[in-house]
């Protein structure tokens, strides 16, 4: 590891592809420190010491702390994601993006010119929503907001909106001229900057008691299997074999080749456990914002840790797993290309059977990746507080046959009531940090092979995840 490290260096291109990778996210970091102007960041803290498990809270971690903190880069780069995202689904159902999709780096560039138009749109809408958002919020130490008013909405928006539009164009220059994906890594660095605070309240937990050193250790080795088996399947992929006929043009012979069609395990990556996590925020939120009876015992029941947000949580992956994979990746189409180029799959007829062939195979593959991330998005919530049975008698019907205490008296303590440990990493933001670390690795080991050097791993090398 020290000698590929040393290797980044003796190359003048990569060295300067990686020295401008850090500095760009050390701008990043900083400009998350300079507060907008107009709020009472005190009271901004204490109202969100409360939002924990809400859309407030889920939000500030994409944001890398800067949400909760109110900086000019509060909106962090979500606008550009949900564009990203609105974008890609509409390319399924709009014949006209989806005819662009097709005409190559033309028509990726304008797409990419949509995605940025819309993340303005989006940044504008949302920091006014915030802007009117924060001047009702009260209770907390007094007003949030210090002079309400269109002036500090109008600067609200022009701040945020800026701001977003900055963090895009940092991360669209560390696509071109660093090393990595610019959106993933800011992400990723928003994630793990928090990681050192992290440590050092857990050492400040185990000098006062609240945790014991074996619980810290099993963490450690729990984190550490957990890394180990994101790393394994999100590098697994099904190899389905294609042969390509052999074609005899004029005096030269074309195809004849064996090659194979991969298919990635987990092939909608980290998309579902957002899509599911946002989704079940906002019975929370809609909770806090309306103070009616019904509702409240409504959003109580989805509130962290209950049996159905635990439930819906693992049913809405497994969904979005499904549907989302069945945007990115079309069956027909792959088998129409394999036809047009003289391919097959050996025993399987061309066309339609090679689609239904495909699907069926792609079907089962999203099963299995479906249920990874259903499992590693809920070891936190087991690690922390348990499964807790015993809130399935709070639900209205099961209350009265008494089966919340019954699979209490049941299960281990362990999996009921968890081990009572801090998990710094949620399901998703560990799935971000590995998947992006892994695609890091994979880029920087690509040049410095390219180059005639030795990759991180010596005798093997990083699979890339696409």
């Amino acid at each position: 590891m020290i000698e590929s490290l040393r290797n980044i260096f003796k190359i003048p291109e990569l060295r300067n592809r990686v020295l401008f990778t850090f500095s760009m996210l050390a701008v990043y970091q900083v400009g998350g420190q300079i507060p907008t102007p107009g709020v009472n960041t005190v009271a901004l803290q204490e109202f969100f010491r409360n939002q924990a498990g809400t859309v407030f809270g889920y939000f500030d971690m994409f944001a890398g702390g800067n949400f909760s903190r109110f900086s000019i880069f509060a909106l962090g780069i979500m606008p550009y994601i949900s564009a990203s995202i609105i974008l890609q689904l509409l390319t399924v159902i709009w014949p006209y993006l989806e005819k662009l999709s097709k005409e190559g780096e033309v028509g990726r560039k304008k797409i990419v010119q949509y995605t940025r138009y819309g993340t303005v749109v989006l940044s504008v809408v949302q920091s006014m929503g915030i802007a009117l958002w924060l001047e009702n919020i009260s209770g907390f130490g007094g007003g949030v907001v210090l002079h309400p008013g269109w002036g500090f909405r109008l600067m609200t928006v022009l701040t945020l909106t800026t701001g977003t539009a900055f963090i895009m164009w940092l991360g669209e220059q560390i696509t071109d001229r660093g090393i990595g994906n610019g959106i993933s890594l800011i992400i990723f660095s928003g994630i793990i900057v928090n990681l050192p605070q992290a440590i050092f309240d857990t050492f400040v937990d185990l000098q006062s008691g609240s945790i014991s050193l074996f619980a810290i250790l099993a963490l450690v080795v729990v984190m550490m299997a957990v890394i180990a088996i994101i790393v394994f399947v999100e590098r697994a992929q099904r190899r389905i074999p294609v042969q390509y006929a052999r074609r005899v043009v004029g005096r030269k012979v074309y195809g004849g080749q064996a090659t194979h069609l991969p298919l990635r395990v987990n092939t909608s990556g980290v998309i579902p456990v957002i899509f599911a996590s946002s989704l079940l925020t906002i019975p929370q939120t809609v909770g806090q914002i309306v103070q009616v009876g019904a509702v409240q015992r409504f959003s109580s029941l989805f509130s962290y840790n209950e049996p159905l947000y635990n439930l819906a949580y693992f049913c809405l992956i497994l969904f979005f797993c499904y549907f989302y994979t069945s945007i990115i990746f079309n069956p027909v189409d792959t088998a129409d290309n394999l036809k047009k180029y003289g391919g097959f799959i050996p025993g399987i007829r061309p066309g339609k059977r090679t689609a239904e062939y495909i699907d069926k195979v792609l079907t089962r593959l999203t099963f299995a990746g479906a249920i990874y991330l259903g499992l590693v998005a809920l070891l936190p919530v087991m690690l922390i507080s348990g499964m807790n049975p015993a809130g399935l008698d709070r639900i209205p019907l099961l209350g009265e046959l008494g089966l919340g205490s019954l699979l209490d008296n049941l299960m281990p303590s362990f999996l009921a009531n968890g081990m009572g440990v801090k998990f710094f990493f949620g399901g998703t933001s560990l799935l971000i940090v590995v998947g992006v670390a892994m695609d890091t690795v994979q880029q920087v080991e690509s040049q410095l092979i390219m180059r005639h050097y030795e990759g991180f791993l010596k005798g093997s090398r990083v699979r890339g995840r696409r």
